[in-house]
């Protein structure tokens, strides 16, 4: 068995931005499983927030690549094995996500199956949200009504300190009978929350994604929220959950957070259990990406699974995304 990674930079179709700047780039990482005639994928997006880079995760992914080659020719040719002997060697994160989804794919091939249709039931379609980034109220506008006008049900904002109820109240008028939820990226500390909180109700928001950063969640326990809050970069694996307790109705799982699929699932089982809701959300990626996260979307009360849509090539096979839907 062969591993191999290599760092691929894809154009966004727009700049896109968010709360921490514009990207017109999306640098992903793809990783490469060979052996007895089949080529395994996986791909990752190393995140600057959690202190990744394109070159940080190629050096940590060599390293778990040489010790799982080295398990695989002292016998451990399981793939569920193989992904157990991961677990342990590498921490959560980008590197490990891309490794994960490769052996899950490679397990798929090992029976002459598609990953992950063939090892987990999908249903022919799903839902997603389309991303309206962060701009003037009038572009926002411009962005909410071209996505409903293409069939969207969902719209994920997204949101700075700035102008929030203009900015809201503009996409809510262009979009009138859509589900709405919000992202803050953690940008909206020294704003009155509980007072913005019930202000924006009357917009019909359906959740608001971490408004503060991880270091002050802790302040949420004792704001009254009647929209429900989701904690995105407070959340990556199952050892955080216990402290979301009271802060938090959602969690959003991606796959560069938690290291893979693999620690995805059981996060999802230990969130669901402890009485949060789910939300499956991504990085900017390929549709390569965005396939190994659709067993956590079909367990999720919102999924936003857009990547491939901001960027301006997708991958081959590509998914399909028609009327605000991922068509499996």
């Amino acid at each position: 068995m062969k591993i191999t990674a290599e760092p691929i930079t894809i154009a966004m179709q727009t700049p896109f931005r968010i709360s921490r700047g514009s990207r017109t780039e999306c640098h992903v990482v793809r990783v490469y499983i060979e052996h007895d005639g089949k080529r395994a994928q996986g791909e990752c997006t190393p995140y600057p927030r959690y202190g990744e880079s394109s070159e940080s995760v190629l050096a940590q992914i060599q390293q778990a690549s040489s010790s799982l080659e080295m398990a695989f020719e002292r016998g451990m040719t399981d793939p569920e094995e193989l992904r157990d002997h991961l677990q342990s060697s590498l921490t959560g994160g980008a590197a490990r996500n891309a490794i994960d989804c490769a052996l899950w794919d490679y397990q798929a091939q090992q029976s002459e199956q598609i990953f992950p249709n063939s090892l987990f039931e999908l249903p022919a379609q799903i839902v997603t949200a389309m991303t309206v980034s962060i701009g003037t109220p009038k572009a926002m506008a411009t962005q909410a009504h071209d996505y409903v006008a293409n069939g969207a049900k969902l719209l994920k904002v997204k949101l700075d300190g700035e102008q929030v109820l203009e900015r809201v109240r503009a996409v809510r008028e262009a979009a009138p009978g859509v589900k709405i939820v919000l992202d803050a990226n953690e940008a909206w500390t020294g704003l009155n929350l509980e007072e913005l909180f019930n202000q924006l109700t009357e917009f019909d928001i359906a959740m608001i994604e971490q408004p503060l950063p991880q270091q002050h969640d802790a302040s949420l326990a004792h704001i009254n929220h009647p929209i429900p809050l989701c904690a995105d970069e407070s959340c990556h694996t199952t050892s955080q959950l216990s402290s979301l307790i009271g802060k938090y109705e959602m969690v959003n799982i991606k796959l560069d957070k938690t290291g893979g699929l693999t620690e995805a699932l059981a996060l999802a089982k230990e969130a669901q259990r402890l009485g949060f809701t789910l939300m499956s959300g991504c990085m900017l990626g390929t549709s390569l990406a965005m396939r190994a996260a659709l067993p956590i979307a079909v367990q999720s009360e919102i999924v936003d699974l857009d990547g491939p849509v901001l960027l301006g090539q997708d991958v081959s096979p590509a998914l399909t995304y028609r009327d605000g839907m991922i068509i499996i």
